[in-house]
């Protein structure tokens, strides 16, 4: 049997118009807190990498222009519904894949991933395009879970690493070698709380990093980091 990716879980999908029940209040309030530490600059373009049913959507201050996009048709749906009855005007939401992104290169001040890189097929490939379309100095955000390095806790979320997958997300992801893979010029790391299970990632757009790089030879880096567990 093989991979499902996040688009064709049903957590992702038949699950859309119980996600912002089950999990809209607890992703918010820590989304929330993340959106507004930012101090998001009047007029800066936004773009939010599986923006779903559009959680995080009342975070965004009105002087924004914000895209969200997904590939998921019926969390894309509520989103809209969110849109509508809200009456905000500073949103569009679109169907695209995350490791194809539709948009020119240098296209937004802030891409924002909230807990993404554990759900698309390639996390490596997403951030490439992330930092593509991310201006030069651009702001490059993500929360998400990682692997512990502590050994019985490591252990046991790698363990169930080939289970988790079916349903739409990998669990076997660790913070360091993801940084390291991406080469993701990162400004500050933390958690929101001693308890929490997530990681705050925010870092500058430095895109003269890639230049001279291979595509081919990136990949084969990225590749052999995130299988080996190379550490920075």
């Amino acid at each position: 049997m093989g991979e499902i990716e996040a688009h064709e879980s049903k957590l992702y999908s038949d699950f859309a118009p119980l996600y912002d029940k089950i999990f809209g209040k607890i992703y918010y309030a820590r989304l929330k807190q993340v959106i507004e530490d930012l101090g998001i600059a009047p007029g800066a373009k936004v773009l939010e990498v599986g923006a779903g049913t559009g959680t995080s959507f009342p975070a965004y201050p009105p002087h924004c222009e914000v895209i969200g996009i997904d590939l998921a048709p019926d969390m894309l749906s509520r989103a809209r519904e969110k849109i509508q009855e809200n009456g905000w005007t500073h949103f569009t939401v679109m169907e695209m894949d995350a490791l194809h992104l539709d948009f020119p290169e240098d296209s937004f001040d802030y891409v924002m991933a909230f807990h993404v890189v554990t759900v698309v097929p390639d996390p490596i490939r997403m951030m490439q395009e992330v930092k593509r379309v991310c201006r030069p100095g651009g702001r490059i955000v993500i929360v998400n879970h990682f692997t512990t390095d502590f050994p019985v806790f490591g252990t046991l979320t790698e363990a169930l690493d080939p289970v988790t997958r079916h349903l739409g997300w990998r669990t076997n992801l660790r913070l360091r070698p993801f940084i390291a893979a991406t080469e993701l010029q990162v400004e500050t790391v933390y958690k929101l709380s001693k308890l929490s299970l997530y990681t705050v990632l925010v870092g500058r757009n430095q895109k003269d990093r890639y230049r001279g790089i291979g595509s081919t030879n990136l990949e084969s880096h990225s590749i052999r980091a995130m299988r080996n567990g190379e550490e920075s």
